[in-house]
C-alpha cells in the first residue's frame, strides 16, 4: 500500500502546492529563435534544470486525474526513479493493445514505455524515442529490473529527434499505435513530427497522444520565452491550427478524447500569458484511407459486443461517441471506418453500407471543441 500511496502522490500531489523555484540562467531566451536553439534549450531544461517532476514551475506538464485501475496496477510495477522523472499532461495509452507494436515519442525516463510493455504483453513490443540522453540513461538503467518484474523483455530505447524518426532505423508502416505524452508541443517542427508518425503507422493504426493547446495563436514574444516553452506552454498550437495541420499530414478526422483547463498555478508566468487560455487535450488520429473532412451520414450504425476487456459495458471511441453494449448506435461514415477498418472490428456488429448518402451529420461544427473551455468562458472577464 505504501507503493500505491507513493505513485498517487507523484501523480496528484506535486501540482497542488507552490512549486520549487530555481534560477534558470543556463537556458537563454536568445537561443529560442531558431529550431536548433529550441531543441538545445529543451534538452537543457529536461536534463539539467528539471531533476524530478517536483521541479516543474507550472501544472502544464502534470497529470491531475487519477489513472484507471489497469494503468495504476501497471504503475505499481515500475521503478521509483522512473516514476519520479515523469513529465506528462495526460494518460496516453488506448485500449485493446495486447500483442501490438507501440512507439512512444518523447518517452523520457520510460514511464509510459514500461506501462505499455505490460499491456502489450510478451508478444508485443514497445520502442521509446527521446533526444535527452540523461532521461534515456535512467530508462535503460532499469531495463533489467523491469524485465525481471514482468517476466519478459520487450522494450527498446532510441536516442534521437521525434522530427527525424527516419534517421533511427524504424521501418515505415511497422507500428500499430504511436503515443506521446505532452511532448509534441516542445517540438519546433510539429509538421515533421506528424508526417513521420503517419509514415511509421500501419494502415488502420493510430497516433494517440496528450498535449497542450491554446485558444488562440501564441505571440512570438512568448514563444521565445525559454521557461514557458520548457514548461509545455508557449509551444502549444492554437487548437484549430493543430487540427488543420493534422489533416494536412494525412490524419483527416482528428478525434478529441478528453480535455481539461491548464491553470498554470504560477502568478509570475500567468501575468506574462495575459488572456490566453491553455488546455490539456488527448486526441486520437487514425491512418485510414477514405476518411472525409466532415462527418457524413450514410445511415449506418454499429452494435458493441462488450468484448473489449477493460470496457465490458460501454466503448468510448472519443469524447462524442460512447457506445453502450448491445445498443444500436448510429454513426457517420468516418466513425464506421474507425471501428470497421481497425483493430476494433472484432468488437462490433455493423449495419448498413456507403451506398446512400444523406448529407452532413448534424452537429458537425467548427467551434472550439474543448468542453472545459465552457467552464473558462463562464467566468467573469477574459482574464
Amino acid at each position: 500500500w505504501l507503493k500505491t500511496v507513493f505513485v498517487q502522490a507523484l501523480l496528484l500531489g506535486h501540482v497542488l502546492s507552490e512549486f520549487v523555484r530555481r534560477p534558470f540562467s543556463a537556458m537563454q531566451n536568445a537561443g529560442m529563435q531558431n529550431e536548433a536553439g529550441t531543441m538545445d534549450a529543451v534538452k537543457e531544461y529536461y536534463s539539467k534544470t528539471l531533476k524530478t517532476s517536483k521541479d516543474l514551475q507550472t501544472n502544464a506538464c502534470c497529470t491531475s486525474a487519477a489513472p484507471p485501475d489497469h494503468i495504476m496496477t501497471a504503475m505499481l510495477k515500475i521503478h521509483d526513479e522512473v516514476l519520479s522523472k515523469y513529465y506528462g499532461c495526460g494518460l496516453c495509452l488506448p485500449e485493446d493493445i495486447e500483442g501490438l507494436s507501440i512507439l512512444d515519442l518523447g518517452c523520457g525516463a520510460g514511464r509510459d514505455v514500461y506501462i505499455a510493455s505490460q499491456l502489450v504483453g510478451p508478444k508485443g513490443r514497445v520502442v521509446g524515442v527521446d533526444m535527452t540522453k540523461e532521461q534515456l540513461d535512467v530508462a535503460n538503467a532499469h531495463k533489467g529490473w523491469h524485465a525481471d518484474k514482468f517476466g519478459y523483455s520487450n522494450v527498446d530505447f532510441k536516442l534521437g529527434y521525434i522530427e527525424r524518426l527516419d534517421e533511427l532505423g524504424l521501418e515505415a508502416g511497422s507500428f500499430d499505435v504511436i503515443v506521446s505524452n505532452c511532448v509534441i508541443n516542445l517540438s519546433p517542427d510539429k509538421e515533421s513530427v506528424l508526417k513521420q508518425a503517419y509514415r511509421l503507422l500501419k494502415p488502420g493504426g493510430e497516433l494517440y497522444f496528450s498535449d497542450v493547446y491554446a485558444d488562440r495563436r501564441v505571440p512570438q514574444s512568448l514563444r521565445e520565452d525559454a521557461v514557458l516553452w520548457g514548461e509545455c506552454i508557449s509551444g502549444a498550437l492554437y487548437w484549430n491550427d493543430f487540427e488543420n495541420l493534422a489533416k494536412k499530414c494525412g490524419f483527416l478526422d482528428p478525434r478529441l478524447m478528453k480535455d481539461s483547463v491548464i491553470t498554470v498555478e504560477n502568478r509570475k508566468l500567468e501575468n506574462k500569458l495575459g488572456c490566453i487560455k491553455f488546455f490539456s487535450a488527448t486526441y486520437r488520429l487514425w491512418k485510414l484511407d477514405g476518411l472525409e473532412s466532415h462527418c457524413e451520414d450514410y445511415g449506418q450504425a454499429v452494435i458493441y459486443k462488450g468484448t473489449c476487456p477493460i470496457s465490458p459495458d460501454k466503448f468510448e471511441l472519443d469524447g462524442h461517441h460512447t457506445i453502450e453494449k448491445g445498443k444500436v448506435f448510429p454513426v457517420c461514415g468516418n466513425t464506421w471506418k474507425m471501428l470497421h477498418d481497425t483493430r476494433f472490428k472484432k468488437h462490433f456488429e455493423f449495419i448498413g453500407n456507403f451506398d446512400t448518402h444523406y448529407g452532413i451529420d448534424a452537429g458537425c461544427g467548427t467551434v472550439i471543441p474543448y468542453s472545459s473551455a465552457k467552464e473558462v468562458a463562464a467566468g467573469s472577464g477574459c482574464c
